[in-house]
């Protein structure tokens, strides 16, 4: 077959600026041929060169004594004592999802597993944090139901629970969905494998399964906006196959055992170019690829094709060349491809043969270390208006409003898709705060949860960043747990506008500085761009993924109020209601600033709450919704009532940070108010559990009723 001619057309195509194609012909000295350009596109694309993002995700806080390796790898690495340790990151596959929403999803769930297995490390929890359009939108529901379907029937197949996750609902995801995947997994901490390839002529094996055209040019589909040619896309879009992908796992578990591996990397964007590539460049090698030797399984793939596609559940490694048959072996017993590929050179080369030809000769570290970078400019977020007057509402009706809202009901249509309590150590499911699970023959667990505020983000992008850290730090604080380290996934619109790069950098400068304060560095993540359809853009959605540690089960604070006890309120409250979700949902407004988030206040308050668990029977942060929405789910989770004394709109729908809820017996709460005292923490009774109704100052409701709104908002408006 010919190549096709390089023309700017095609060169536009490919992803490329005209300025980008100039300095492909600086490095190699003459024009790519047809699968160069390919390569190239591959790997100076958004999605894998980070080119817009790499100058400011430097800043971020990476390191401390509990990490054992951070951005860089396949999953960030952190310590959990015992020589154990936790790997985890969290990816976007948001532009595939809206284009074919079950496969979509399924291997975005797909390609975090593998990020988390390639490290060596048995994947034992997931999550999600999905995104999508108005409810009256006429593509939401298919979206929802498609991605919900993607991520549980591939999760559930392979076999990891769901440990928690957000769904959120909001115009501007319109034209852009997104489906943000994060897994974790449990290593050895001296027993991680890493991608740096190592020694001369060693092997390069491909494993997994075979190499089809879905898939191909993914990675440059994804570093670009939508328009109405998105139909056209759908060839770019991956299938996943989960029982292919738990076999693959296990083969690469038991090879691990053998000895055999120098380096592996997973087939993720740009597959075996950028797998490759990266291997090569981190080991100071060159690779060469005899293409010929690749299992595929249609016909007359060419070289283009095959180093483009993105079929799911492959792997590349560099093996000892002593241990091939064993290798082999194992690969075999699990019915899966085992091919030796290539060879790592000496030279500065990434050469790509098919039947003896060449199909590609470039410099490799240039691929990687030249892909371009920029100093977008930006504009700072304008500040926000002051929040003009909001009425006193009843606040039964207020939060009868709250429940029924598909963003603030309870999401159990969604997470009993899922499974969550496979492997049998799931020991707090979704549903309430941040998920557990036991770490297997320990007594330790981890704590997992994943949180932003889109509306305080756009609003105020530095203080929103803060807010989705500070907001993690709570939700693990609030089960018990210390929390240890995150990931991020920033999703944001068109680097290229100013204004949305200035978001980006608000954003950014805010996680950065919670991270620090709160001792949470950031060891992994992803950034999606360019998530805008006809021009208008998402909301900015810098999603964390947190995780913490829970030494012993009795230090676990569970969520289980009884008849009689007291309702308190750790930090202070102002009654921000500033981008607040009644001021959103009641009063259909977007206005006002981002509450401000105090970091020392955060550590303060979430130190007290880890410090005093014994005298705390239950707890929850408060977020969005306020105190309202947080005293409600507590009451709703046991079935006994809540009443508080005030009916005050400011108090009760105030989303002030850096508070807890906490639910304790009279002799408890005395104790905790002597304790709160001397740490110079602002602890207030705002009422009691008790009865079957939900009561604020005058107004009152039956929890029954009110938990139905609750349970059936949902699906009512959805699905």
């Amino acid at each position: 077959m010919q190549d096709p001619a390089i023309t700017p057309d095609l060169i536009a195509a490919h992803g490329l600026k005209p300025d980008e194609y100039d300095r492909i012909l600086e490095i190699i000295g003459r024009e790519p041929t047809f699968t160069e350009l390919g390569i190239f596109s591959a790997m100076w694309n958004e999605h894998c060169s980070y080119k817009s993002s790499k100058k400011w995700l430097r800043t971020l806080p990476t390191e401390g004594p509990q990490v054992i390796c951070g951005p860089g790898e396949n999953a960030g690495v952190v310590d959990i004592g015992d020589g154990q340790a936790v790997v985890f990151k969290m990816e976007s596959h948001n532009h595939p999802s809206y284009i074919e929403p079950y496969q979509g999803a399924a291997t975005g769930v797909g390609g975090i597993l593998r990020d988390v297995f390639t490290m060596g490390a048995r994947p034992i929890a997931s999550m999600n944090s999905l995104s999508f359009g108005e409810p009256s939108h006429p593509k939401t529901r298919q979206l929802v139901s498609g991605v919900v379907a993607g991520v549980g029937g591939y999760g559930n197949c392979f076999g990891v629970p769901c440990a928690g996750g957000e769904v959120r609902f909001h115009r501007a995801y319109n034209g852009n969905c997104l489906v943000n995947a994060f897994a974790a997994g449990l290593a050895d901490a001296d027993k991680i494998f890493y991608s740096a390839a190592s020694g001369v002529g060693m092997p390069v094996v491909y494993l997994g399964a075979k190499t089809g055209r879905d898939g191909v040019g993914g990675a440059t589909m994804a570093s670009a906006e939508f328009d109405d040619t998105i139909e056209e896309k759908r060839p770019t879009v991956q299938v996943g196959d989960p029982f292919t992908e738990k076999r693959l796992m296990e083969a690469c578990l038991e090879l691990m055992k053998t000895g055999a591996v120098i380096s592996i990397q997973d087939m993720g964007a740009a597959g075996l170019t950028c797998s490759a590539v990266e291997m090569g460049d981190k080991g100071g090698l060159g690779v060469r690829l005899d293409l010929e030797k690749v299992p595929v399984r249609e016909e007359n793939m060419t070289a283009y094709e095959m180093m483009l596609s993105e079929s799911q559940e492959r792997m590349l490694m560099v093996l000892f060349p002593e241990k091939e048959a064993a290798a082999k072996a194992v690969f075999d017993k699990w019915d899966l491809d085992f091919a030796i590929v290539g060879e790592t050179i000496a030279e500065d080369r990434f050469l790509i043969m098919l039947d003896g030809e060449v199909k590609a000769d470039l410099p490799l570290s240039k691929l990687s270390s030249e892909a371009p970078e920029y100093d977008r400019p930006w504009v700072p977020t304008p500040e926000a208006a002051p929040l003009g007057d909001v009425p006193q509402v009843d606040p039964i009706d207020a939060l009868k409003m709250l429940l029924g809202s598909p963003n603030y009901a309870a999401k159990q249509w969604v997470y009993e898709q899922y499974d969550t309590m496979v492997m049998g150590d799931s020991a707090r499911t979704p549903g309430l705060g941040a998920g557990i699970i036991r770490v297997h023959g320990t007594g330790k667990a981890l704590a997992f949860t994943s949180d932003v505020t889109p509306r305080y983000v756009k609003a105020n992008p530095e203080v929103g960043g803060k807010q989705a850290v500070a907001e993690a730090y709570r939700n693990l604080t609030a089960v018990g747990a210390k929390p240890l380290a995150t990931t991020d996934n920033m999703n944001f619109g068109n680097p290229e506008k100013p204004e949305i790069m200035g978001q980006f950098v608000g954003a950014i400068k805010g996680i950065g500085a919670a991270c620090l304060a709160l001792d949470m560095p950031i060891v992994s993540g992803n950034v999606s761009l360019y998530n805008e359809t006809d021009g208008a853009a998402i909301l900015p959605t810098p999603t964390i993924g947190a995780v913490g540690l829970i030494a012993s089960p009795d230090e676990i604070i569970g969520c289980d109020v009884r008849e009689g006890h007291q309702l308190l309120l750790v930090g202070d409250t102002r009654g921000h209601l500033g981008q607040s979700a009644l001021l959103a949902e009641v009063f259909g407004r977007e206005e006002g600033d981002a509450p401000e988030v105090d970091l020392d206040a955060e550590k303060r308050n979430g130190e007290f709450i880890r410090a005093n668990r014994e005298l705390i029977t239950a707890c929850t942060d408060v977020a969005d919704g306020g105190i309202a929405l947080a005293a409600f789910e507590l009451a709703e989770k046991t079935g006994v009532g809540v009443h508080l004394d005030s009916d005050a709109t400011p108090l009760l729908f105030g989303e002030d940070q850096a508070r807890y809820l906490v639910a304790c017996n009279f002799d408890k709460a005395e104790a905790l108010m002597t304790a709160a005292a001397q740490a110079g923490v602002t602890l207030t009774s705002l009422g009691k559990f008790t009865g079957d109704s939900v009561k604020f100052g005058g107004s009152e409701a039956a929890l029954g009723d009110l938990a139905e709104i609750y349970r059936g908002g949902f699906a009512a408006a959805v699905a």
